[in-house]
């Protein structure tokens, strides 16, 4: 176990984040959903704007923790080809898994964001953050979907990561921030003492928590 929570896992890499802190071009990004609630910790500190980055695993049936690849909003869509093949998956099993989670991301957006437009992420530093990287591939499929808004830079930022995750996303940012790599990676959750999964709620307060703790310092 490296964090006791995603609480704490925040505060660290707010540490690490420091650089970036009370930077009017700073734009925070967490993932739905544990990472909002990592990326709640990091805006707060480094008194930055905090946003929703809508992305969805698409898990192999039956065995939804392994990624079979990742989707997001503008038909961005990271797909594990090696997997896929080793799984026999037919291209029609496949676009099924697809409809439904892009319908799960609708109803996602619907349901965060409550009519407020997504934050402006054209020319700036957009701070991607998640609670852990596995295989890389929803992390991927984010930086697809964020790269399409045009932000000046993207930095990676996340507690704990596989290593070969860890590589395969660097070579897609300008950065990445990550405070673990350990060899012996099964789970993002192995490394956690408190791994609750976050509901809608919660992330729908987090996001209301952030806006309000910026407007006496903006207002």
């Amino acid at each position: 176990m490296l964090f006791r929570d995603r609480l704490e896992a925040g505060q660290a890499l707010a540490e690490r984040l420091a650089g970036y802190a009370d930077r009017p071009d700073v734009i925070v990004l967490g993932l739905a959903r544990g990472g909002v609630a990592v990326a709640y910790e990091i805006a707060l500190r480094l008194h930055a704007p905090l946003d929703v980055l809508l992305v969805r695993k698409l898990g192999a049936p039956g065995f939804e923790e392994l990624a079979l690849g990742a989707i997001a909003p503008g038909g961005v869509c990271v797909l594990n080809d090696r997997l896929l093949e080793a799984l026999g998956l037919s291209s029609e099993t496949l676009e099924i898994l697809m409809k439904r989670e892009r319908e799960e991301l609708q109803r996602r957006e619907r349901l965060y964001r409550r009519g407020r437009p997504a934050l402006e992420v054209e020319n700036r530093v957009a701070l991607l953050v998640d609670d852990g990287l596995a295989t890389g591939s929803t992390m991927r499929a984010a930086v697809a979907a964020a790269r399409q808004r045009r932000p000046a830079k993207i930095v990676v930022a996340v507690p704990v990561a596989a290593p070969s995750a860890c590589v395969e996303v660097a070579a897609e940012v300008d950065e990445v921030v990550c405070l673990a790599t350990p060899e012996s990676f099964d789970s993002v959750g192995q490394w956690y003492e408190d791994f609750t999964q976050v509901d809608d709620g919660e992330v729908r307060d987090l996001l209301d928590h952030a806006e309000q703790a910026l407007q006496p310092r903006h207002g």
